[in-house]
């Protein structure tokens, strides 16, 4: 068979008639889902400085001069 002859007949063989649009809906569900679920992840990470507040203010009385010293531009 030559290259001409097999591509007819995959042509012929994938085609079909139906609802495209209603075959990949389930792919927009699946990302719905997986975007979805990374909001979650992101929305869990709110508010977290505010969580550990006592940590950051013994840090920054340890480290106070370092903090000063240590700017945009180290």
């Amino acid at each position: 068979m030559t290259l001409v002859s097999l591509l007819a007949f995959a042509a012929e063989e994938s085609e079909h008639h139906g609802n495209v649009a209603l075959e990949t809906v389930i792919f927009g569900f699946i990302a719905l889902a997986v975007f979805g679920l990374l909001a979650l992840v992101t929305a869990s990470y709110r508010n977290v400085a505010n969580r550990h507040a006592h940590k950051a203010e013994a840090y920054a009385k340890t480290h106070a001069a370092e903090l000063q010293r240590s700017g945009h531009g180290h």
